[in-house]
């Protein structure tokens, strides 16, 4: 006795005698029912994917997926000087003479400050209002170091770094423990971590440090 699709018991083997639905040709058994398709997502996209490749992205779901790398983000840099008394420095100011070097005094005392470094150029020298000097390191004190000029020399940015310029001043520019005067007005590179020498005990000290990505 054929069965059909619905599970009705025909005695007949082309219809159903129970319902009339048809029934398969030399066959007495229920007909094979396909399964329900198995609904697929692309692992690129997420996207319903139908078949090998993703219409929506492209992806060959038969390859692996490869994660996008990660972006190289710079770091900010930023640059500041910090300037102190140096005793050491002073005493080779002292220890070389001049008409001077007798009278001068170490300072008791003098804290140490800080200035941001920004823009194409930064002057070091003494405020004066009378004259409309306002260097952007200013060294007018107190205490005040009597060997600085009120234009004495300018830092400028140079490629990704800085170099320091003297601007003829009276007692000069020194770098380090060189204690030969720089050649005024030609850029001398600075490195991090390098002093500037100016004045009677004046050393500024530059400093390079990264961040946060600006």
């Amino acid at each position: 006795m054929a069965t059909c699709p619905a599970g009705h018991d025909s005695a007949t083997d082309d219809y159903c005698d129970v319902c009339g639905a048809p029934l398969s040709s030399g066959s007495g058994s229920s007909p094979s029912v396909p399964a329900p398709a198995v609904e697929e997502t692309c692992a690129a996209c997420g996207a319903v994917r139908v078949g090998r490749f993703c219409e929506e992205c492209g992806q060959d779901s038969l390859n692996p997926v490869v994660a996008p790398a990660r972006p190289v983000v710079a770091e900010a840099v930023s640059w500041h000087v910090t300037v102190e008394a140096d005793r050491a420095y002073f005493e080779r100011v002292v220890a070389a003479g001049g008409p001077d070097a007798g009278a001068m005094a170490f300072p008791e005392f003098c804290p140490p400050r800080r200035f941001g470094l920004a823009g194409r150029q930064v002057s070091i020298g003494r405020r004066s209002r009378s004259r409309g000097i306002f260097p952007g390191i200013d060294l007018v004190g107190p205490p005040e170091d009597p060997g600085v000029s009120h234009h004495h020399a300018v830092l400028v940015a140079s490629g990704d770094g800085w170099a320091v310029v003297d601007l003829d001043s009276t007692n000069g520019t020194t770098v380090n423990e060189d204690d030969t005067p720089l050649r005024p007005h030609r850029p001398h590179p600075l490195e991090p971590g390098d002093r500037v020498h100016v004045g009677a005990w004046t050393t500024i000290t530059l400093h390079r440090s990264a961040g946060r990505p600006a």
